[in-house]
């Protein structure tokens, strides 16, 4: 009897509810445990990325693609996502990255732009340079200018 008034108050404190969210202290995902009171977000390398789209590939026995969606706890729309990455070229295995840590340049890349920087530093320098020339060259030329004109009349 008890039991069933347990029951009965459960179901009316979740139609009664302002919403239709019913935190009863248990993971939505089954396990068991308490949920997180602030999630982590995942993120993915693109190595990780890559083997994953390769397995899901692969899979060709019935149940087996969501058989590793499961293991991996990723959804369908990820495969679709990180597909078009890949099409798009923006999904590559990373080569020669640093230790500086997520998403930093590849020390070769590095190494170019440096080299890149000295080489405008030097273009800019010799611009500079002309630019200052030609101002001087402008203010000789409007001397001889105003020379020329006082000796006509």
């Amino acid at each position: 009897m008890w039991k069933e008034r347990i029951i009965v108050e459960k179901k009316r404190a979740i139609y009664d509810a302002d919403t239709w969210h019913v935190d009863d202290g248990v993971a939505t995902d089954g396990s068991g445990r308490p949920p997180l009171k602030n999630p982590v977000r995942r993120s993915f390398s693109a190595e990780y990325k890559l083997s994953i789209l390769a397995e899901y590939d692969r899979a060709s026995e019935t149940g087996e693609k969501g058989a590793i969606l499961r293991r991996e706890g990723l959804y369908s729309s990820l495969i679709t996502d990180w597909r078009r990455q890949h099409r798009q070229g923006l999904l590559k295995a990373a080569v020669g990255r640093s230790d500086g840590g997520r998403g930093g340049p590849s020390r070769s890349e590095v190494v170019k732009l440096r080299a890149d920087n000295e080489r405008l530093k030097t273009k800019l320098a010799k611009a500079e340079a002309i630019i200052a020339v030609q101002g001087k060259v402008h203010a000789l030329l409007e001397e001889i200018s105003k020379s020329a004109d006082t000796d006509e009349s």
